[in-house]
């Protein structure tokens, strides 16, 4: 009985990776939740950007915090360093960067994009999204505790 209450229990804490029209349709990763780096190719400029995610947990609540971007060069919907508050640019030799942003997130949407080939890079390891959704599906990034035997049996990263 208690085996079984706690197979069912949410107590297990992870970043959950879901479609949002199909929640059921999901990945969960345990070690996203000591950051992770979400990757695309900018629909205008075709450079990689890096947005890199540490996650913060809360007992009663969690978030996602933006930490910084990495990018080669600006195009449209890149943010400009005097559109937040506190945050440092740095041009380097590979690009540009955008650190100390701090932006909270409590989830996120992410389209699985065509062309933008976006990744999730989780412990060194990077995986590509479209590996795992079809694209075009709509993802939404949050931090929850889901139960021991949902875990289990969810893929995950």
């Amino acid at each position: 009985m208690i085996i079984a209450f706690s197979a069912c229990f949410p107590c297990i804490r992870v970043v959950s990776i879901a479609d949002r029209k199909n929640f059921s349709e999901n990945i969960y990763s345990k070690p996203a939740l000591e950051g992770f780096v979400i990757s695309y190719t900018h629909s205008v400029n075709k450079g990689r950007i890096h947005d890199y995610y540490e996650c913060r947990c809360g007992h009663r609540s969690s978030s996602f915090i933006l930490k910084k971007s990495e990018y080669v060069s600006y195009g449209a919907g890149i943010p400009e360093p005097e559109e937040t508050e506190g945050c440092s640019f740095t041009s380097t030799d590979a690009g540009y960067v955008l650190d100390d942003l701090n932006r909270e997130l409590d989830s996120f949407l992410l389209a699985v994009g065509v062309i933008a080939e976006h990744s999730i890079t989780i412990g060194g390891n990077e995986y590509f999204l479209k590996d795992f959704f079809p694209v075009q599906t709509s993802l939404v990034f949050s931090i929850k505790k889901v139960p021991v035997l949902d875990y289990m049996i969810k893929q995950h990263l």
